[in-house]
């Protein structure tokens, strides 16, 4: 299964971190670190809801490569002007083409704030995460134990970063509101299988109770997906692949908002 291949992967890649620079090390140097831009309030503070968080995304394991013209910089700052409210950065380099350091070049020539986008294993990856200067880090409750969850959740406070925790069926979304995560976002794929499931918001938001943050992710295609997701009342959308497929990506945005910003 490749969820399995990530994981693994993964485990191998943060122990080898470890052993390069340990934590100690990497915590010392973050002591009194706070990101300077709020995920959660940029999403909040959206004048028309859904806010964009756009994705930068390489490649992925469904689908292969999505662009192989990929300059991160260049991308996101066409996502800025085109109105996105923050950006999700993909740094998974075997599964996903990404790199740790493509946050650290968004950030020099962006305002928007940064989330780093990986299978988050261990705390060790959020302290990465701020010292390579994301504002916010995804937390995928079907990879993660209760009190694994709340090790990732943490480490997030204390380094002043907001935590994406990103669920797709009922007992992940308990999970994710008895550890009290304040931004959920609910994956239509299902990352056993990676087929989509497109209904999962609808199904899965009447339990979130009010005063979340609500993130629909993934296979958010056209503007009557957005529209769709938007009557539901989500807070936000995520969207990654039809923007890294489209020839124009500003012009992409502009297609799926018209008439809803």
């Amino acid at each position: 299964m490749i969820l399995d291949e990530i994981l693994d992967s993964k485990r191998a890649e943060v122990k080898a971190a470890k052993r390069e620079r340990p934590l100690e090390d990497l915590a010392h140097r973050l002591r009194g670190h706070l990101a300077e831009r709020s995920f959660c309030k940029a999403l909040e503070a959206s004048p028309k809801p859904p806010a964009l968080i756009a994705e930068l995304k390489r490649q992925s394991p469904s689908r292969g490569m999505l662009r192989e013209r990929f300059d991160p910089v260049s991308l996101a700052q066409q996502m800025q002007d085109a109105g996105a409210a923050a950006l999700s950065v993909l740094t998974d380099e075997p599964f996903f083409g990404g790199k740790l350091e493509f946050l650290r070049d968004v950030r020099q020539f962006t305002d928007l704030p940064l989330l780093r986008k990986d299978f988050i294993v261990d705390p060790y990856q959020v302290y990465e995460a701020a010292a390579h200067g994301a504002d916010a880090v995804l937390l995928i409750a079907r990879i993660l134990s209760a009190d694994e969850l709340r090790d990732c959740l943490q480490a997030a406070e204390t380094l002043g970063l907001d935590a994406l925790v990103e669920v797709h069926g009922d007992a992940e979304l308990d999970t994710a509101l008895r550890v009290g995560s304040r931004l959920i976002g609910i994956n239509h794929r299902d990352l056993d299988t990676f087929t989509m499931h497109p209904d999962t918001t609808a199904r899965l938001l009447p339990k979130i109770p009010k005063g979340k943050v609500v993130v629909a992710e993934s296979g958010i295609a056209s503007r009557d997906d957005v529209r769709r997701l938007k009557d539901l009342g989500v807070h936000a959308v995520l969207i990654g692949e039809a923007l890294m497929t489209a020839p124009d990506v500003s012009e992409k945005i502009r297609e799926l908002f018209t008439d809803i910003w």
